[in-house]
């Protein structure tokens, strides 16, 4: 080898040393300039957007983002942020299904430069604008989390394994830091569903009567008892004059503060038409009318609206779709109170039926949510109708609050451990 071709490779050596070392050096800014960048932030989206635009600038590509995935199932997934840098007008990309499915059994990185062709990928169409894809694994404790994707180099020859190398560093030091600010943001979002129960719970017992009515005659208890989810169980009593009183139990859809705002809905109207009208079966179709116009269609209320009248000394009552109330006579066979119709809100016309009966001395009316019923044992099986009216039977003679007690009591020693899936929550009405 002459002098000068050994010079000649002599200084080609050194320029790909220099190249390589300046690589090094950009690398390690783009890196060090990331970690300034989203090191103390806990803002999900911030820490995501930065991530992506400092990727994009890294590998000089068009558009990217951060795809996290369920720790289960590829199935499972949010596109959680999209940055664009370059012209407005190329379209927005989403990882799509095959190569996410991709990703998540080889949890290693991914470089297609010419996805219209690729034998991994045959069969699979992409839109026409995407020249290259670059897809990286973001890994926290060797699980896949996350996607990191940049689309089209803005170079005609597509993504090189440089690029390759650095984007799979950039996502191996940003995956945890993404992790942590997920669960930042499904922590703030837990406190704010725990804020919204404590209201809800605070919206319903403001709406629950205080107190029992003291009549003259009468004996009258009531209570519920929350499940661990803020639920909608309601009963109210309104005093319409001194010869009626209106007593409702009602248990609306739905859980947490919806269901408190139903449940505020539902007295509102109720407490507005009882005033209006003291028969029942019209109260109640114009409380369904009411409701159904001022509820999405998913909400709706079973009702057992009851018109208990002091001087004629009978019970008026109409059954919307709940529980039959058990009427034990003091003579006679109980009786179970379901005549009335559909649940309110519905359907917007509904004819609602209703029926009286005398109330003597020494009956004993009982009202109660789904929540009595459906109780289950450990082996899943219900408390049921049948059970509670057998209670109801053998303890009749008790007081009202005595009565409620031994119901209770039975629906506990029945759950044992299992845990209370529903408010329980009941009206007993005992004439002296």
């Amino acid at each position: 080898m002459s002098t000068s071709d050994h010079k000649h490779d002599s200084d080609e050596s050194l320029q790909e040393e220099v190249a390589r070392l300046r690589r090094a050096v950009e690398e390690l800014s783009v890196l060090n300039d990331l970690a300034r960048s989203i090191g103390a932030s806990l803002d999900s989206e911030q820490v995501m957007r930065t991530i992506v635009q400092r990727s994009l600038r890294a590998v000089d590509a068009e558009q990217g983002v951060i795809t996290l995935v369920g720790s289960d199932s590829a199935s499972d997934t949010t596109t959680l942020i999209r940055t664009q840098l370059g012209s407005s007008e190329h379209p927005k990309f989403h990882l799509d299904r095959a190569l996410l499915g991709w990703m998540y059994l080889n949890s290693k990185p991914l470089l297609v430069n010419d996805p219209q062709h690729d034998e991994r990928f045959r069969g699979v169409h992409f839109d026409a604008s995407i020249r290259s894809i670059l897809c990286v694994p973001l890994m926290v404790k060797s699980q896949l989390r996350g996607v990191l994707t940049a689309y089209n180099k803005k170079e005609a020859r597509g993504f090189t394994e440089g690029d390759e190398r650095l984007l799979a560093i950039i996502a191996a030091q940003s995956a945890q830091v993404v992790e942590n600010a997920r669960l930042y943001e499904e922590e703030k979002v837990l406190t704010k569903m725990k804020e919204e129960l404590r209201l809800a719970s605070r919206i319903q017992t403001d709406l629950l009567p205080k107190e029992s009515p003291q009549i003259p005659g009468y004996d009258i208890a009531a209570t519920t008892i929350p499940a661990e989810q803020v639920g909608g169980d309601y009963y109210d009593f309104i005093c319409c004059d001194q010869n009626r009183l209106v007593i409702c139990l009602g248990d609306v859809s739905g859980k947490g503060l919806p269901a408190a705002l139903l449940m505020a809905n539902l007295q509102a109207t109720l407490r507005g038409q009882a005033f209006l009208t003291p028969i029942s079966k019209e109260c109640m179709s114009r409380a369904n009318r009411l409701l159904f116009n001022s509820t999405s269609p998913e909400k709706f209320a079973t009702l057992f609206y009851a018109v208990l009248d002091l001087e004629r000394q009978s019970l008026c009552y109409s059954n919307a779709g709940h529980e039959r109330a058990i009427l034990v006579k003091a003579r006679g066979e109980p009786l179970q109170l379901g005549t009335g119709g559909l649940p309110l809100g519905i359907l917007e016309e509904w004819s609602y039926e209703d029926e009286c009966v005398d109330i003597h001395p020494g009956d004993s009316l009982v009202i109660f949510s789904d929540g009595i019923g459906e109780t289950v044992n450990e082996q899943g099986e219900h408390f049921g109708a049948d059970r509670t009216l057998e209670v109801v039977r053998a303890n009749a003679h008790l007081s009202a609050v005595a009565l409620m007690e031994k119901i209770l009591e039975a629906v506990r020693v029945y759950s044992g451990h299992s845990k209370q899936l529903d408010d329980r929550t009941l009206v007993v009405v005992k004439k002296m």
